[in-house]
């Protein structure tokens, strides 16, 4: 594998002129910049549709795109949405609006849809919608999305499990009085779908042009209410009302003293197992489609989950349940051919996981925050192996200024004694710790490279508010800061040109 480095930005946390980061005009900007930089790899968080909190990680499909990513500018450039459909947007603030952007978004896209279908001069796009519906990869999830999100417009938002026996248990003549009633609305989900999918694959494309991988996100579970769920009952442990008997989490950690209650259903990996794994393999292989590499989070519930009654307040009260273990990724492999995928295998691991790690040859991740800890950790630059991705921090860590700023007097001489110098720029030591690394590739969190605090972070674990908002700032394409990255790269053999060898010998 060759040395590369990478950063780490979720979508929504692009700067732009609309409540929401997206996947216009600043995406491609970032992209420019992070090409200067001498980055090949751009990290994202899962991209599906979010809940009420916006976490990623709690989406309502495993397959669908998420509508407040779709770039209103790009609408208007292709014809699909009046220039002046932009002119009441919503002023930007320096953190994501989820509320407000989600009306309005809505509303754009409604009013496109009704120009693509008013105006003679889209009937081109409306040939490739209906490609794109027809297409096979398309077959294991649209039309199940586009009913449940229908669904879920009409009945007030309500999960599932409330919409009545009939529709939650999926009975036929139900589905089908639904199908006729809201013809209309599930062919606007269609749409918007289809819109997602043709803006993400012009932005891959602008990547791929400038040298640029994309790394995507699996979250190992899904929502319970869900498309997936709703859909796919028998492969999720469920009660005869249609609601979780156990849920998902971990034991204390890191991050919480009584672990992490997330309350996604748990699958049964014994149904799963009886189809051939065909709902996974058709996860991943959405996934391929959209992404060059994948990191699957959680990754050690494939060898042992924690499972916890769904009457449990807390985590503490779950038990390890045994995994499906390398089946799983043998028959994706068998559909699918070899994986790009990495392994977020973080948190409580044991032998077992370290075990089907090394079977499969996935690299793991190094999180160097987590270095400082104890004695000879193995997040600590001399103990990495080349099989791995190393991070300054995730996205679920406070930002390197934010961590060093919250440590002990004792552990900060430990950071010291380890990397050198006097903290000023403890961000920077650790990017060039992590560039230095013998692992393959290091990825680092934008809010790292612009030197920010905790007022940036994105995601704390196991608080319910205030996640996920973080937007990076209308300057971060700062040209020097690309210079520093590049030459760091450039030093660490993460990036070669013919530019760039030039810069081994003079100063940028």
């Amino acid at each position: 594998m060759t040395r590369s480095a990478g950063i780490l930005l979720h979508p929504t946390s692009l700067p732009g002129r609309f409540p929401i980061g997206d996947l216009g005009p600043s995406a491609v900007e970032f992209l420019d910049w992070a090409a200067a930089a001498g980055q090949t790899l751009w990290q994202v968080l899962p991209l599906g549709p979010i809940g009420p909190g916006g976490s990623p990680y709690t989406s309502a499909s495993a397959f669908a795109g998420n509508p407040l990513l779709i770039s209103p500018e790009r609408l208007v450039q292709e014809g699909l949405l009046a220039a002046d459909a932009l002119a009441d947007a919503p002023p930007a603030g320096d953190r994501v609006d989820f509320g407000v952007a989600r009306v309005w978004k809505d509303r754009l896209l409604r009013a496109s849809w009704s120009r693509v279908f008013e105006s003679a001069g889209t009937s081109a796009v409306r040939e490739d919608l209906l490609a794109f519906v027809r297409a096979p990869e398309q077959a294991a999830w649209l039309e199940d999305w586009a009913r449940f999100a229908a669904l879920k417009a009409r009945l007030s938002e309500r999960p599932w499990t409330d919409w009545g026996p009939d529709l939650a248990f999926r009975d036929p003549d139900a589905l089908a009085a639904a199908d006729a009633e809201l013809a209309g609305e599930i062919a606007f989900q269609r749409y918007v779908q289809f819109l997602f999918h043709h803006q993400w694959s012009a932005l891959r494309a602008a990547a791929r042009e400038r040298g640029i991988a994309i790394v995507g996100d699996i979250p190992i579970y899904v929502a319970h209410d869900s498309a997936d769920v709703w859909a796919n009952q028998d492969l999720f442990e469920l009660d005869g009302t249609g609601r979780p008997t156990s849920v998902a989490g971990v034991p204390p950690d890191y991050f919480s003293a009584t672990g992490q209650l997330w309350g996604n259903p748990l699958y049964r990996w014994d149904r799963l197992e009886e189809e051939g794994y065909a709902w996974w393999i058709a996860r991943i292989r959405s996934c391929l489609a959209a992404y060059d590499h994948l990191r699957i989070d959680h990754f050690r519930a494939f060898s042992a989950y924690w499972s916890v009654a769904a009457v449990e307040r807390t985590a503490l009260g779950g038990r390890w349940v045994k995994g499906p273990g390398r089946a799983l990724f043998d028959a994706a492999r068998t559909a699918l051919g070899e994986l790009p995928i990495f392994a977020e295998d973080l948190g409580d691991i044991d032998a077992d996981v370290r075990a089907l790690l090394d079977a499969l040859g996935f690299p793991g991740m190094k999180v160097l925050q987590f270095g400082f800890y104890g004695a000879d950790s193995e997040y600590l630059p001399h103990r990495h192996v080349t099989n791995a991705v190393v991070y300054t921090g995730t996205h679920d860590n406070d930002t390197a200024r934010g961590w060093y700023a919250a440590l002990k007097p004792e552990e900060r001489e430990r950071v010291w004694d380890y990397l050198g110098g006097d903290g000023r720029e403890v961000e920077w030591t650790l990017i060039r710790a992590a560039y230095d690394s013998v692992a393959d590739r290091a990825i680092v969190p934008l809010q790292d490279v612009l030197g920010l605090g905790s007022e940036a972070r994105m995601n704390t674990p196991s608080e319910p508010a205030g996640n996920w908002r973080w937007r990076a700032p209308a300057d971060a394409w700062r040209p020097e800061l690309a210079a520093r990255l590049r030459r760091m790269a450039v030093l660490s053999g993460r990036f070669r040109d013919e530019v760039s060898s030039r810069l081994l010998t003079s100063r940028p």
